[in-house]
């Protein structure tokens, strides 16, 4: 997630320039076509490019508020997660009688979620972050879950046997919840905890559940294709015949204008077409890198950043301070 004040115009360009080479191509080639040589049936009528350009204009809008729309519930997902963390927290101080029993439930929490942030952050197939412009960018930022292994990282929380007995697990994180569940039972038969404690600790593991299965619904379920493809089509038919109808528009401005530009305003198509094609196809990338939250883009959710807070806050809760190192926002960048 991006921290700053706003991404640079140099950071903005640098991503999307693909997009505007694309462009400047596509609006040269009609007009050299045009002027050198000769073919003036090329050019369209304007009003059917501008009938498209607002379809576009309609269908990219409705893309990127849905797109939008997954961002913001996997934000809002993760804030879900940090309130119930910390609720946890405390019934995890008080309700046990002994202090390590609810230690030991702190730091089971701890492995599960870090077991679902290696999980959200796993790449699938449907993704955007292997596209040449994500992988440049990415030197501006760094994805904790890609740089350290996730045995290496559930080893601060759990025991050797445990990490041993996760290698073949399904889902890693719905194994864990199921020890919590199993160590809170066992603390209920051993007259650690009340049967109200009980059911308030089971109440917060089904909610941990509800709230790991949204997050992944939204992880293994990618934006619809059929929109997806619907998009891609029109925004580049649109960008495609855009300079094909304002080729006679700039032809017939030659009459009023005198000098050295009388005649070659022709060649005005180009930067014109190229800033407009440049916003549809830019905008419909900043769709396009919104759509799925935990893949490891610049502007998805902080998960490691959520969980290291919850973390501490935790750990602060039982009168100990958490050795967990406070992340530095890279550019203005953090996961």
């Amino acid at each position: 997630m991006h921290l700053g004040k706003s991404y640079t115009i140099f950071e903005f360009m640098f991503w999307s320039r693909r997009l505007l080479y694309a462009a400047l191509v596509c609006g040269s080639v009609p007009v050299v076509l045009y002027q050198f040589l000769g073919l003036k049936w090329l050019s369209i009528p304007v009003s059917v490019v501008v009938l498209l350009g607002t379809a576009t204009s309609f269908i990219v809008g409705f893309r990127n508020v849905q797109t939008y729309g997954r961002a913001l519930e996997a934000q809002q997902i993760w804030t879900e997660i940090l309130n119930s963390s910390r609720s946890l927290g405390v019934m995890s101080r008080d309700f046990p009688a002994e202090r390590a029993c609810g230690r030991e439930l702190i730091l089971r929490h701890c492995a599960w979620l870090t077991a679902l942030r290696y999980q959200l952050r796993t790449p699938t197939i449907w993704e955007n972050v292997g596209k040449a412009s994500n992988v440049e960018y990415r030197k501006y930022y760094r994805v904790p879950e890609w740089e350290t292994p996730l045995n290496e990282a559930l080893a601060r929380y759990l025991s050797q046997a445990e990490l041993d007995s996760l290698t073949q697990a399904v889902s890693k994180p719905s194994r864990l919840l199921g020890t919590q569940a199993e160590m809170i039972k066992r603390f209920l038969d051993t007259g650690e905890i009340s049967n109200a404690f009980y059911m308030e600790l089971v109440g917060t593991i089904r909610c941990f559940f509800a709230l790991q299965g949204r997050a992944e619904r939204i992880k293994d379920h990618p934006y619809p294709r059929q929109y997806e493809v619907i998009n891609k089509l029109f925004v580049r038919t649109f960008c495609l015949l855009l300079p094909f109808g304002i080729l006679t528009e700039f032809e017939k401005l030659n009459a009023s204008v005198l000098g050295f530009m009388h005649g070659n305003l022709i060649w005005l198509v180009i930067p014109f077409s190229a800033m407009i094609s440049w916003m549809y196809l830019a905008l419909e990338q900043v769709g396009e890198s919104t759509e799925n939250p935990f893949e490891g883009n610049p502007n998805d959710v902080p998960m490691a950043q959520i969980c290291r807070k919850i973390e501490r806050e935790l750990m602060d809760m039982f009168g100990e301070k958490s050795d967990v190192s406070e992340p530095t926002a890279e550019h203005g960048i953090i996961l």
